[in-house]
């Protein structure tokens, strides 16, 4: 099976989530606790480090359902059905900051 076409979907459902979402500024004190103290001077380094850092937990909590999937199967591989299931729940996850996306546009 082929992953490479649910992965991409996933990453772009991510990456739209870590740049356009409302919940950016709560991970600011996050950010100043993870980053050495000579980052913290730069703002946009700030907000740059905080959308990475809500991109990763995207794709942590979007693989939940999918690992727990595959966990209760007893698959050793992913499925198409696991991915569809990575997908979706990156999908709703990602569905505030799909919405102020598409106010912005590209």
């Amino acid at each position: 099976m082929n992953n490479q076409p649910y992965i991409v979907a996933i990453l772009l459902f991510a990456m739209i989530n870590g740049i356009f979402s409302p919940a950016i500024f709560t991970m600011v004190p996050f950010v100043f606790a993870l980053t050495p103290a000579f980052f913290i001077e730069n703002t946009s380094i700030i907000f740059y480090v905080s959308s990475l850092l809500l991109s990763t937990m995207t794709l942590i909590a979007g693989g939940i359902p999918a690992a727990l999937y595959e966990r209760w199967n007893g698959l050793e591989e992913s499925t198409e059905v696991s991915m569809w299931i990575w997908m979706a729940a990156t999908g709703i996850l990602s569905l505030p900051a799909a919405i102020n996306f598409f106010e912005v546009g590209l």
